[in-house]
């Protein structure tokens, strides 16, 4: 069944703590990474502020799953500031809800992607 998106527009927000610095995700001692936020966090933000404009859809035993993500990370935060996504809903490719996406922090837009994402029963 075709379920039509109502909220067009949604938002996530996270202050930068340590944790979600490029600098914490590392696996090996060996690795070098900056003390900025992680694309890797980015992107999980973008998935949370596109994810909340499917909640009102979701019928019990369902969720939606981040299927695909063109994302760039364009610019540095540093830890403490906030950013905040913002994921526009599009429309529909198949089965498909596809977002435009974009995050910004106090300084301005630090990543922008295309995220799509099915509506699947959690089972």
């Amino acid at each position: 069944m075709w379920r039509t998106v109502r909220v067009k527009l949604t938002n996530a927000q996270l202050r930068v703590k340590s944790s979600d610095l490029a600098s914490a995700i590392s696996t090996d001692s060996q690795d070098a990474f900056p003390n900025v936020f992680a694309t890797a966090r980015l992107v999980a933000l973008m998935e949370i502020a596109s994810t909340r404009a499917l909640t009102p859809l979701l019928q019990p035993g369902q969720l939606s799953v981040g299927v695909s993500i063109d994302m760039t990370h364009s610019a540095p935060t540093p830890p403490g500031a906030e950013v905040t996504a913002t994921a526009t809903y599009v429309g529909k490719d198949e089965k498909l809800y596809v977002f435009d996406v974009v995050a910004k922090d106090e300084g301005g837009e630090v990543g922008k992607a295309v995220h799509r994402r099915p509506i699947v029963n959690a089972k």
